[in-house]
C-alpha cells in the first residue's frame, strides 16, 4: 500500500475511483436479480496500473462509495468483498503485462465466472432469500450475452487507459 503515497498514483486512484462510482449510477435492469453496468472498467483499469492490492482497495471502496451516495438497495458486505477479489483480480492478471487480446480473455472469463456467476449469484440468493437455481437462470443468459461486449470495452479501455498512464503520469 506503499504506492497510495504517491501523489500521482493517489490521484490517478481517486479519480478512477469517482468515474467508477459515477458509473455505477447508470445500470440497465434486466431481471430483478440482474443488471448490466460499466463500473468494472475502472476498477480493471486500477488494477492493470497499480496492482492487486490497488485494485482490491478501489473496488471496494467503489461498492461503498457507490451506497453512500447512492444506495439502489440494501447495503450487503458481500458485494464489498466481491468488489475486493474483482479489483485483485484484475491486479494479479494485468498488472505489468501488456493488455493482449489473449490475457483480457482469459481474464475477463475468470472475473465472469468467479465473480459474477459464482459469488454475486450467492450474494443475492442470500440478500433476496431465492434459491441460488432461481438466481442462476436470469443470471447465467446476462453473463453469456454480456461476456464478448465486457471483453471489447475492456480492451479498449485497458489499452488506452495504460497508453495515457505511460505518456502523462509516468513522464511527469
Amino acid at each position: 500500500m506503499k504506492k497510495l503515497r504517491d501523489t500521482k498514483v493517489l490521484t490517478t486512484c481517486a479519480m478512477l475511483l469517482a468515474i467508477a462510482v459515477i458509473f455505477g449510477f447508470f445500470k440497465i435492469p434486466i431481471s430483478d436479480v440482474s443488471e448490466i453496468r460499466l463500473q468494472f472498467l475502472p476498477v480493471a483499469l486500477s488494477g492493470m496500473l497499480f496492482g492487486p492490492a490497488v485494485g482490491g482497495v478501489i473496488g471496494g471502496l467503489t461498492d461503498v462509495l457507490g451506497f453512500l451516495v447512492k444506495p439502489t438497495g440494501p447495503f450487503f458486505p458481500g458485494f464489498t468483498i466481491t468488489g475486493i477479489i474483482q479489483g485483485a483480480l484484475y491486479g494479479f492478471m494485468l498488472r505489468k503485462k501488456e493488455p493482449s487480446i489473449k490475457r483480457i480473455v482469459v481474464t475477463q472469463l475468470l472475473e465472469t465466472l468467479v465473480v459474477s456467476v459464482i459469488l454475486n449469484t450467492v450474494n443475492l440468493s442470500i440478500l433476496y432469500g431465492q434459491g441460488i437455481m432461481a438466481v442462476l437462470g436470469a443470471r447465467i443468459i446476462k453473463t453469456v450475452v454480456m461476456l464478448p461486449v465486457n471483453i471489447l470495452l475492456l480492451t479498449v479501455v485497458l489499452r488506452a487507459g495504460g497508453n495515457v498512464y505511460k505518456r502523462i503520469i509516468k513522464k511527469a
